[in-house]
């Protein structure tokens, strides 16, 4: 609970630079398994709150909140960048798909051009032949030898005969062009009836480059916003923890006072039982000095020694086991020194805690008196024994957030109920913070438990 007299100078400027980090300059790192990634996460959690034990709720809740959004920072980055680079692929594999397609389409024209240009050779063939056939026909096949044998010369006869030869030859040429532009065709219908088909193929794998392009661009963008909405978050929580800071260093800034009037109180009253107990050792001495003198003035033997007691206050032996457990609960923080997160530095953590329910008795650790009693800023509700002189030191101890108290000045024997453990003051849960001073100054309990 001590603020370190060394630490406090630091200031709030120091907290407000450690708190208001920015987020650009936090490392990129790959995103890790989900669920590791929680339980690191929850583990700086509960670190925090250990860190922050005896640090204002509001504060405390405010940081780990804070930290808790930055922890998240860094995996939503990395999440952004996947997705990034996801849409970037799925957008370049669209446009490959895109110019497949349409050089597929391309040569579905070309071809469909041959074919139609075929086509028309082929209808041209055919009304040829059919005009051949035709003429054979209505000639029945002998139009071309009449006009041969009913020549009257023999010149006439070869040259008709020459020309039924060559229309002949041109009646064999188009029959077999017709066949050659038939098959021409067909291949060509093949060849179409093919590229259709991987048009059809290609306009589906377009399809799904684009349908992947979109639900990756979409992706992106829910990466984006989810990062986006964590920064904002961790703009508004390091506001909060920068307006509960102000509060917190006036109530530091109280402690602090506190502990120095307390230091005071305990050094008058160190002083005070120190210097009652001297006299009483002095007179004690100057008692058996004049006893023995009287006994030797009597001509008595030697001296008893008298009862022995020590002079003023508890004169019981100090050291392990001289007092007591405060509380039946368990210890959740030793005292040393600690490293404020918020405030980034070492202090002093001036105590011993027991963390048990709200509401659980707090007994004196040893008898002694009640020497203050009530609100004490932020170490809430809390009582001061003095237990006197214990092996030459004064020994005082304190019993802070407590939900009630139950003695409120006087004599306390040890072990009676003198409070009940709560929150009060700068606290984040129910717990005792038990000190224990020597002179007015704050040493480790386990001295004297």
């Amino acid at each position: 609970m001590r603020i370190s007299r060394r630490g406090t100078a630091l200031g709030a400027s120091l907290v407000v630079a450690a708190v208001l980090t920015s987020t650009s300059a936090e490392a990129v790192t790959t995103a890790a398994d989900p669920g590791k990634e929680k339980q690191k996460v929850d583990a700086q959690v509960e670190r925090l709150k250990e860190q922050l034990g005896e640090t204002s709720a509001e504060l405390a809740a405010a940081y780990t909140a804070l930290e808790s959004t930055r922890s998240q920072i860094p995996a939503a980055r990395s999440a952004l960048e996947q997705a990034q680079s996801a849409a970037a692929a799925a957008d370049r594999a669209n446009a490959v798909a895109a110019q497949e397609l349409a050089a597929a389409r391309a040569s579905e024209e070309k071809a469909q051009a041959q074919l139609d240009s075929t086509a028309k050779e082929v209808a041209a063939s055919r009304t040829r032949v059919a005009q051949f056939a035709a003429q054979i026909y209505q000639e029945q096949g002998f139009g071309q030898l009449d006009m041969a044998l009913s020549s009257t010369e023999p010149q006439q006869f070869a040259d008709r005969i020459a020309l039924v030869d060559t229309v002949m030859d041109v009646q064999g040429e188009t029959m077999e062009r017709l066949a050659t532009e038939q098959a021409s065709l067909t291949a060509l219908e093949d060849h179409l009836s093919a590229l259709r088909a991987d048009s059809a193929e290609k306009k589906k794998q377009a399809e799904a480059a684009l349908a992947r392009a979109e639900q990756a661009r979409d992706a992106a963008a829910a990466a984006k916003a989810q990062l986006d909405a964590l920064a904002a978050r961790q703009a508004s929580q390091a506001k909060a923890v920068q307006g509960e800071l102000a509060s917190e260093k006036a109530e530091l800034s109280a402690m602090q006072a506190e502990q120095s009037r307390l230091k005071k109180i305990l050094a008058q009253r160190a002083a005070e039982a120190k210097r009652r107990a001297e006299a009483a050792r002095k007179a004690e001495a100057a008692r058996r000095a004049a006893a023995r003198k009287r006994a030797q003035s009597s001509g008595g033997g030697s001296s008893t020694g008298g009862g022995g007691g020590g002079g003023g206050g508890d004169t019981t032996s100090g050291g392990d086991g001289y007092l007591s457990r405060p509380s039946s609960g368990p210890v959740s923080s030793e005292f040393g020194l600690r490293f404020h997160p918020i405030y980034q530095y070492w202090r002093l953590h001036s105590g011993r805690d027991y963390a048990a329910p709200c509401g659980s008795p707090v007994r004196a650790a040893a008898s002694g008196t009640v020497i203050i009693a009530g609100d004490a800023g932020g170490y809430g509700n809390r009582v001061v024994i003095d237990h006197g002189i214990v092996s030459g030191d004064h020994l005082a101890t304190t019993y802070n957030h407590l939900q009630r108290i139950a003695e409120w000045g006087g004599q306390v024997s040890r072990g009676e109920v003198i409070g009940y453990e709560g929150s009060t003051g700068t606290s984040t849960g129910c717990h005792l913070h038990f000190e224990t001073l020597e002179d007015g100054d704050f040493v480790d309990p386990r001295r004297w438990l």
